[in-house]
């Protein structure tokens, strides 16, 4: 089963935080191989900031079946380990963050739940999330 991540981080050491979240979800998910992309900066999406983002693609292949809610719930486990900084302000509105990690795609499988819509459907419309994911495709 292949899983398409994006990680992303506008605030605080953002490589750092990055590459920790990496070696969580290769450490959660063993035994799994996985391919990166280089980080893609750029410039906010849906807000107003000074803060540029990195974000990289992650290829994640699981040697198991798990159900895509169970592979959500522990990538929000591993984001929250590591952020609490919440993405969207009281108003809804995105905000800087230290950590965002969301599931792009898992191929083969449609899904639209309040907790998770696969594939995402707003990742055609943006470039942070197509280019990295283009250069972590297994």
């Amino acid at each position: 089963m292949d899983v398409y991540l994006n990680l992303g981080s506008n605030i605080g050491d953002s490589i750092n935080l990055i590459g920790r979240a990496v070696a969580l979800i290769i450490e959660r998910f063993h035994p799994a191989s996985y391919r990166l992309s280089p980080p893609f900066h750029s410039q906010p999406w849906g807000f107003e900031s000074e803060h540029e983002f990195v974000n990289i693609g992650m290829g994640l292949r699981l040697n198991r079946d798990m159900e895509p809610l169970d592979v959500l719930h522990r990538i929000k486990e591993i984001e929250q380990s590591l952020s609490s900084t919440p993405h969207r302000n009281p108003d809804g509105i995105y905000r800087d963050r230290e950590l965002d990690i969301d599931i792009i795609e898992i191929p083969g499988v449609e899904l639209d739940t309040p907790e998770l819509t696969l594939p995402h459907p707003r990742a055609h419309q943006r470039d942070f999330v197509m280019i990295p994911l283009s250069q972590s495709r297994l």
